[in-house]
């Protein structure tokens, strides 16, 4: 009958003991921990890059995190709902858009707070909120020299063009 190895068995539990500990301090470290706080949201028309859990920013601080993602299939709006630590409180004028974190980073909320002496309530909505830019897409077009607005080019005129009498005076 083989003898039981109680060396193996503390090294195995203390393996594991040490993975809890890391996997713990992980975890509150990022935040995953959730926070307590209150509840915004924000309409936007493109949120490329955006998740559950996507950072919400204010002047580069972690404030909250993105807690849901719903689509209005009447004004095909996404409405972000975000969860805001209960010692931040904003004015209602604040402004939100989303942001990228350097060239190939990623996606997060950034918040500008307003001037206002009224501030946002649970539940409230940011009336001021830019969606995702395609910088991809920015990009192709700079790449390929045309135009980065809707504006279409100027036409040329059509037939041939006159050139000026130099005898004709002002």
């Amino acid at each position: 009958m083989p003898r039981p190895n109680y060396a193996e068995t503390l090294i195995g539990a203390a393996v594991v003991a040490v993975a809890l500990v890391f996997a713990a301090l992980a975890y509150y470290r990022t935040g995953a921990a959730g926070l307590s706080g209150y509840e915004v949201n924000a309409r936007l028309a493109k949120v490329d890059g955006l998740a559950v859990g996507t950072d919400v920013r204010l002047a580069g601080i972690k404030v909250g995190s993105v807690s849901g993602l719903t689509l209005d299939p009447q004004t095909y709006l996404v409405t972000v709902h975000m969860d805001l630590r209960n010692d931040i409180k904003l004015p209602t004028d604040s402004s939100i858009l989303v942001s990228q974190a350097g060239f190939l980073g990623g996606q997060y909320l950034s918040i500008t707070p307003g001037g206002d002496d009224k501030m946002m309530a649970a539940g409230a909505f940011f009336e001021n909120a830019q969606g995702s830019i395609d910088v991809m897409s920015l990009v192709g077009r700079f790449a390929n020299g045309s135009s980065l607005t809707n504006v279409p080019p100027p036409q040329k005129p059509s037939g041939p063009v006159k050139a000026p009498d130099p005898g004709a005076g002002p």
